[in-house]
């Protein structure tokens, strides 16, 4: 499956919101404004002038603000999750799992989601306590996938470092690009998730032979 199918499947589903529908628009330009001017200071006018509706109308798909930045976090970590769960399944050594799930992250955190992942760290605070407990239920399952491959390669003998220090540790590193890596520049992404499995020991990176 193509990322394109998945994200068709999940909408099919009903588990994510179409992204050319209303919903959508919506949720993506959010996204765009919580990242840009932070959660506090964007107003529920700013969002409806953002997808060119009246501000009355936002509460047909949301009932209100909060639910929105919700919707915005849900749907990233859903989306990411069952990126990365095919990738996963595609691969067909504990090192090649390992690199599929950095990809995704990368493409997760500098791609199309970016600005909603970003939402998702520094906005966290602004959910009640209720909407914080089920964005954990969901990213526990997102974090498990990293464990589960960590802790396969541990037993392997393939990396020496616990695999809960190695993913907090990977979830700053790779977090931290989206600070510094530019898509227009000397290396693509692919590229960058082979720099990663060199700098973890498990692979060396690619070079042109002289």
């Amino acid at each position: 499956m193509t990322p394109q199918s998945i994200l068709a499947e999940l909408v099919a589903d009903e588990r994510i919101s179409d992204p050319a529908g209303a919903r959508g628009r919506l949720l993506r330009e959010a996204a765009r404004l919580f990242r840009e001017k932070g959660y506090e200071r964007t107003t529920v006018r700013d969002l409806a002038t953002a997808v060119g509706i009246q501000s009355g109308s936002l509460f047909h798909h949301f009932r209100s603000k909060e639910a929105i930045l919700k919707a915005v976090m849900v749907e990233t970590v859903l989306l990411n999750t069952e990126l990365m769960r095919h990738a996963v399944k595609q691969a067909t050594t504990a090192d090649e799992r390992l690199r599929a799930l950095v990809l995704c992250e990368l493409e997760a955190i500098n791609g199309q989601t970016g600005e909603a992942m970003a939402v998702l760290v520094f906005e966290w605070r602004s959910l009640s306590p209720e909407s914080q407990r089920d964005i954990l239920k969901l990213r526990d399952i997102y974090e498990q996938l990293w464990l589960d491959v960590l802790g396969e390669l541990r037993q392997a003998g393939r990396l020496a470092a616990d695999p809960f220090i190695a993913r907090r540790l990977l979830t700053g590193a790779l977090s931290w690009t989206v600070t510094w890596y530019r898509p227009d520049g000397p290396r693509s992404l692919d590229t960058l998730a082979d720099e990663v499995m060199a700098m973890l020991g498990m692979t060396s990176p690619v070079t042109t032979s002289s």
